[in-house]
Order: structure tokens, then C-alpha cells, then sequence
């Protein structure tokens, strides 16, 4: 089976770069019939250091003043696949002098040379939709004080990848590569003349692709945040670069656009971030409003879960709950193991985290994130709610899927004078010991107080039976912890008698968490694993550990708002400002 996988690789990569030399050379030197504006939204910090000859991609920072981009990193490395989207001329655009300008248009023109007729990695047909959006929407930019003779050069390349991004989109795997060239040939196709009947059939497919893979929810397969959001955006630069050249987006199109905005709303915390849930990370700052500034309307969706997550708010705190099985199938490449877990943000400060995805640095670290260990939520030691296995005929080469996932997963969310209560339970240690976790959210309406219970319990005879088994192995008790992953912002300490751990936010706010008294509770070190960092972020958690010794097992916790500083007002404040913003 791997050895069929990497024969079909390498016919694709073949076939991607045949259609691109092809391209190069029958391909007509094309004209702008209209530019739209830039919508991509750059980073200024990265850009100036961009300028400086600092580097940092996927995790790595590499110092090299006045080196070209394309020579930072090996062409089949993962850092060279992801320069090749050209994603980082939002940065230099953002920064906009014209230091920014020349590296811009110093690496643009060297793509040109380097790779223009058809070889290196880059020739791709996600990879290509992303880098015809870069370059048509800073093409300003680019081609500012530059002779005539490299102005076409610029464009015949631009024609290039156009016509082979016609050719080879149907290449892509469903789902985000496909949105990424699709909408990608449709802005090519806008902006170029000559390409109507190119836009008309991209049109179509991408309507199929939204009515296709948009689920009725506004969720897609793979149950990522961020990947949702990416989604979105692409769908977002289409439909306004339609609208500026005076055309209208197919129904399909803006009817899923309609259904993921109000879903993204849910998973966007109060800080403005999303829920770092299975591979996805809070998303580049800005991004998630400037997406949902396209659809003002705030309607939430009906139902309890949205894209397969719960959502409880008061006050200033959202808690959002992983409140489905995880990915099966091709999605579950990346998926983790993190059904019931949860993360709580107070106002702008995130509390309790998941630790995230650690795909960006390496083997160890993506499978070490994937664990239930790795989220804010109850684990049998030694085991993960859905567990880890061979790719088979789904997946690729050194990838691996998540296998015997739970199939039962209830969830019921109620709402009282005292506040909002969520409840979920799912099977995942039903095959192995025979027991179910549940758990019971509570948040009060001022979002001062969440309370949180924990129970394992066997439902059956046979579930008995096998709990039976595991005790005569585990004669002290089946060992659990339930851990509560904090951000790299907040401080831990336990106070005096170790009842209660004080949780310090940067803005001096603190929460005192305390339980019940039925488990040993200590403060461990833990990490927080996000995109864009050289290494993983130390942090802490709190854990709660005992042992599970009769059929019903229940553990009670609570966390309160104990104090705010002159600081955390001025954060509330804050907040109320950026609301009035963005109305």
C-alpha cells in the first residue's frame, strides 16, 4: 500500500509539472482587466523582519541578511513548500516602504527565473491558487518602478499559471487544497483578460465543491477552526472580486459563506481568537473579524452543537467544549483525540487551553499534541480517547489516522436563572475498561463561577464485566487525571493546605480553582504548542489524579473569579471599545 501511495505521488508530481512546463510555454501574455483590491491582511512585525533577513517558518528561524528567500531552505523541505504560496508579500506589503518593496520584488522576479518554466516545488495546484491571489493583489506593488520588459515577464507568468491552474485543479484532494485552487483561478480569471470561459467552469466547480463539502451546520469534514476559517476567507476574496467587476456569486457559494459565518462566531472565544481544536491554532490576528466583516449578520445557528462544539457564555467568559467524536476516515489525518475537552477565555485573556498542534515541530511533537493528555479534559492514564493507527488506504506516506474513536457522544445544553449548563459524555474507554465520561459544565450568567463535574461509570452488565477484568490488573484502582492545560500568560501557584491553586492572569485578574477532595491536585509543567514560535511555549496545568475502584466515579471542581486589579478594568473597557469598532 505504500509503495502504491508514493508510485501515485510521483505520477502526480510528474503530471503537475508536465501541464506546468506546458503551460510556460503555449501560455499567452495576458493584460489586467481589473485589479482588485488587496484583501489579505499582513503581519508588520513579520514583514520588518522579513526586511532584516530573519526568517521564521514553520517553527525555525534561520538569519540570513540580504540571502533570497528561495535559498533559506532545501526544495523539498516543508519550509520551501510553504514559501512557494508567496503568503509572506502580505507581510512586506504591510510594511509597504521601500526596503519591503525591493525584497518583494527581488523574490517575485527570482521566483520567475528559478521556477517560472516549470520546475521546483511549487508547482502545485493549491500552492499555485494561493500565489496568483498574492500576486495579482500587491501587483502594484510589484511592479512599481520596473521596466516594461519585466512588467511581461510578470504577466506572461501570470498567464502560465493560470492556464495550468485550469488544467490541474481537479488534481486536489476535496476540501481546502480544492477551495485554494479554485478560488484562486477564479481571481486569476477575473483579473485577466481573455479568461471568461475559464471563470464560468471555476465557478461551477466551486459551487459544487461549497454544496458538496459544507455541511448543513456551516462545519467542514476535517472539524478544524482554522481550517473552517481559511475556507471562508477564500470564499471571501471570490465573491468581492466578483462583486467589484459587477458579477454575482453563484447561490451555492454565498449560501455556504452563510452558513459558516454564524459557525465561526461560535468558535471565536471573547479574546476574538478560535478554539484550538484538532490541528487549528487561534488564526492570524485580524483575520477572523476582518472575514466576518464580509456577513454582518450575527444570527447563531439553531442546535446545540455547531461543527460538532458546545458553547457556553456569561458575562465575559466563553467556554467552548469539543462536543463530538473526532474526524474519521481522510479528515482524521490531523484530528486529535479530544472529545470533552475545553478552553475558557476570560475577556482578552485566555485561561485554559488545549496544548495544541505540534505538527510545525515534528513526529514527537504531533503525536504528543494529539493526545487526550494534550487537552483540558479527563484521561486514563496511559490511553487516549481514540487512539493512533496506521494510515492504511486513506492516508499518505508517514501519516497516521485516529482509530477506534468513540461512536456514542450525547450532549444536551440547558439554560436556568443561575446560567448556562452543557453536558457531555462519549464511549471512547468503553472497549478497554468498560467506562463512559461524562461530563457537566456550569457557568453563571455573570461568567465569575464555572463549575465542573467529572464521571466515569459503567452503563452495562457486559461494561462491568470488562471493568472487572481491569481491576484484577489494576488491583489499587484504574489510574485517571483530569487536566487543566493553562496559557503561557497565567501563573499557578498552590495556595497554603493545597486545597486551591490561584490562577493569575497578565492583566492581574485571578481565579481560584478548587475540587472536591476525591483526587490529589498538583501543578505540573505542560507546553503550548502554537504556529509561528521557534520551540514550544512552557507553561503549566493543573491536574486533578485519583483512581477509579467501583462502577460510578465522580469528581467535582469549581472555578470563581476571586479578584480584579485597576489592569483587568482597564481590559473590560478595552473590550467595550473594540465591540463598538467592529458594530
Amino acid at each position: 500500500m505504500v509503495k502504491a501511495q508514493t508510485r501515485r505521488g510521483k505520477y502526480t508530481q510528474w503530471m503537475n509539472r508536465a501541464h506546468a512546463r506546458l503551460a510556460a510555454y503555449t501560455a499567452k501574455q495576458p493584460s489586467f482587466a481589473h485589479r482588485p483590491e488587496p484583501q489579505s491582511i499582513g503581519l508588520f512585525a513579520k514583514g520588518r523582519q522579513l526586511v532584516a533577513g530573519n526568517f521564521l517558518f514553520s517553527g525555525d528561524l534561520i538569519e540570513a541578511p540580504g540571502a533570497s528567500i528561495w535559498d533559506i531552505a532545501p526544495e523539498d523541505s516543508e519550509v520551501a513548500l510553504m514559501l512557494q504560496n508567496c503568503s509572506w508579500l502580505d507581510d512586506l506589503a504591510a510594511v509597504g516602504d521601500a526596503d519591503a518593496r525591493e525584497r518583494a520584488q527581488t523574490w517575485v522576479f527570482e521566483w520567475i527565473d528559478r521556477y517560472g518554466r516549470g520546475h521546483g516545488p511549487g508547482w502545485t495546484p493549491e500552492l499555485t491558487g494561493r500565489r496568483l491571489i498574492r500576486w495579482i493583489n500587491h501587483a502594484y506593488f510589484l511592479l512599481r518602478a520596473r521596466e516594461k520588459d519585466e512588467s511581461d515577464r510578470f504577466m506572461q507568468s501570470l498567464g502560465a499559471q493560470t492556464k495550468y491552474l485550469s488544467k490541474r485543479w481537479k488534481g486536489t484532494k476535496p476540501g481546502l487544497e480544492r477551495f485554494e485552487a479554485l478560488c484562486g483561478l477564479v481571481y486569476a480569471s477575473l483579473a485577466l483578460d481573455g479568461s471568461m470561459l475559464v471563470l464560468d467552469d471555476a465557478l461551477s466547480a466551486l459551487a459544487k465543491e461549497c454544496k458538496a463539502r459544507i455541511t448543513e451546520d456551516g462545519g467542514i469534514d476535517t472539524r478544524n477552526p482554522e481550517e473552517l476559517l481559511e475556507v471562508f476567507t477564500l470564499l471571501g476574496w471570490a465573491v468581492t472580486a466578483l462583486e467589484e467587476t459587477g458579477r454575482s456569486a453563484p447561490q451555492d457559494v454565498t449560501d455556504a459563506m452563510g452558513r459558516i459565518a454564524p459557525t465561526l462566531r461560535v468558535l471565536r472565544h471573547s479574546d476574538g481568537g478560535l478554539a484550538r481544536f484538532h490541528g487549528g491554532g487561534r488564526g492570524i490576528d485580524g483575520r477572523l473579524d476582518h472575514a466576518l466583516a464580509l456577513l454582518p449578520d450575527r444570527t447563531v445557528p439553531k442546535g446545540v452543537l455547531h461543527m460538532g462544539y458546545g458553547r457556553i457564555t456569561g458575562g465575559r467568559t466563553s467556554v467552548i467544549i469539543d462536543a463530538d467524536a473526532p474526524p474519521s476516515g481522510p479528515a482524521s489525518h490531523d484530528a486529535h483525540a479530544s472529545t470533552c475537552s475545553m478552553e475558557v477565555t476570560s475577556g482578552r485573556r485566555p485561561l485554559i487551553v488545549n496544548c495544541g498542534s505540534g505538527s510545525r515541530f515534528g513526529l514527537d511533537w504531533r503525536r504528543f499534541g494529539r493526545a487526550t493528555a494534550s487537552h483540558s479534559t479527563l484521561a486514563i492514564e496511559g490511553y487516549s480517547s481514540a487512539r493512533l493507527g496506521k494510515a492504511g488506504k486513506f492516508g499518505s506516506v508517514g501519516h497516521e489516522l485516529l482509530v477506534d474513536i468513540p461512536d456514542h457522544v450525547p450532549t444536551d445544553q440547558l439554560s436556568s436563572r443561575k446560567g448556562e449548563k452543557f453536558e457531555v459524555a462519549h464511549n471512547g474507554y468503553q472497549a478497554t475498561h468498560g467506562l463512559m465520561h461524562a461530563r457537566i459544565l456550569d457557568l453563571s450568567h455573570d461568567g465569575r463561577t464555572l463549575e465542573g463535574e467529572e464521571l466515569l461509570a459503567t452503563l452495562s452488565e457486559a461494561d462491568k464485566k470488562r471493568f472487572d477484568v481491569c481491576i484484577k490488573r489494576e488491583p489499587l484502582g484504574i489510574p485517571y487525571s483530569v487536566r487543566f492545560h493553562l496559557h503561557p500568560d497565567v501563573e499557578a501557584s498552590l495556595d497554603m493546605g493545597g486545597t486551591a491553586v490561584s490562577l493569575t492572569l497578565k492583566s492581574g485578574e485571578i481565579w481560584v480553582f478548587r475540587h472536591d477532595g476525591r483526587a490529589e491536585m498538583n501543578i505540573e509543567p505542560s507546553v503550548y504548542l502554537e504556529n509561528g514560535r521557534l520551540r514550544p511555549r512552557t507553561s503549566q496545568q493543573v491536574v486533578l489524579t485519583g483512581r477509579a475502584m467501583a462502577y460510578a466515579t465522580r469528581i467535582r471542581w469549581s472555578l470563581a473569579k476571586a479578584h480584579e486589579t485597576p489592569s483587568a478594568v482597564r481590559d473590560y473597557v478595552q473590550d467595550d471599545l473594540a465591540e463598538l469598532d467592529q458594530d
